[in-house]
């Protein structure tokens, strides 16, 4: 029987309530008022969670992870199989292909390149190439064709002027429709140019806002953002949800600030890859690339299986 639901003795709906009863009663709201304020901290808490999550490095695995092949270019040419099958032993489960001179599935065409790195338990999610009108239409459609997520202009060159970047970014809108026509994305892989102003502003702002957000994302190089004397946390805190993937490229600790030429295996640089990638999940990434284009003292297979090796284990 519920309080008010007392027809046998109505007139105590009304009657003031004892003393103790005052007491219980303003306990009892105060214990409601806590228990609702509480309440609302512990959503807001939850919903504000994935933000906070980079404060906070070591949370949880990063989870599956790539490797772009640029980083094996010195060795891949000679044997595409033999090369694929080690890689798919480091730890990765993803590939990010490029333009080599057999193209960008080896020589194996777009469906023998899946099949064969997909019996090796990976998968491939993008590849850089040459986004030219015209032949771009046909690779767009073979990565389509076998469920790539996305083709990527990796280099457009420093521009002589901020308009040209506009331009820029318009053709980037054509290559995102023709990429949406075969039902993946395009996207734009920076270097340090477009993260170093240019007349006050930088590239990279006029790209992002003059890009429509439904046909182009983009590829932090956060290497590239460093060598820029840029913060990646920073920018990808401005732009959420426009950079889906990253490289994973490490910069030798003491490296002159001049130095672009410093990458080394990932893992052993100065970059704080618990705390930046986990910025970079709460901001919307989803793709995690390993690139290294420096190898002193050892070789480019040994530099993918030490980066392998450490983002197997990383936390963030």
């Amino acid at each position: 029987m519920g309080y008010l639901d007392r027809s046998d003795n109505t007139e105590n709906i009304h009657r003031t309530p004892s003393l103790n009863e005052g007491v219980f009663q303003a306990n009892h709201m105060t214990d409601r008022r806590n228990f609702l304020k509480q309440g609302s901290l512990l959503i807001a808490g939850s919903a504000l969670a994935p933000r906070f999550a980079s404060a906070f490095p070591g949370n949880a695995p990063l989870g599956s992870f790539g490797l772009q092949l640029y980083t094996l270019r010195d060795v891949l040419p000679k044997d595409p199989k033999g090369i694929l099958k080690q890689v798919s032993t480091m730890g990765y489960t993803q590939l990010e292909s490029f333009e080599g001179d057999r193209g960008m599935f080896w020589g194996l065409g777009n469906k023998g390149f899946k099949k064969y790195v997909g019996d090796l338990g990976m998968t491939t999610i993008s590849s850089h190439c040459d986004c030219t009108p015209g032949a771009f239409d046909k690779k767009a459609a073979e990565a389509g064709e076998i469920g790539m997520k996305y083709l990527i202009n990796a280099w457009i060159g420093p521009q002589k002027t901020l308009d040209d970047y506009k331009r820029r970014a318009e053709e980037f809108n054509v290559a995102g429709a023709t990429c949406r026509k075969n039902g993946i994305r395009f996207a734009y892989h920076n270097h340090g140019y477009t993260f170093t102003k240019q007349d006050g502003q930088y590239p990279i702002d006029i790209l992002i806002k003059y890009s429509d957000p439904s046909l182009v994302d983009f590829e932090m190089d956060i290497y590239w953002v460093v060598v820029a004397g840029e913060n990646p946390e920073a920018w990808l805190k401005k732009y959420p949800n426009r950079f889906r993937l990253c490289h994973v490229k490490d910069r030798r600790k003491g490296a002159d600030p001049k130095d672009e030429d410093a990458s080394v295996n990932v893992g052993t640089g100065s970059l704080d890859w618990s705390r930046i990638l986990g910025t970079a999940k709460a901001e919307g990434m989803r793709y995690y690339i390993l690139e290294q284009e420096r190898y002193d003292g050892t070789t480019p297979i040994e530099c993918a299986s030490v980066g392998g090796t450490y983002l197997k284990k990383l936390t963030i």
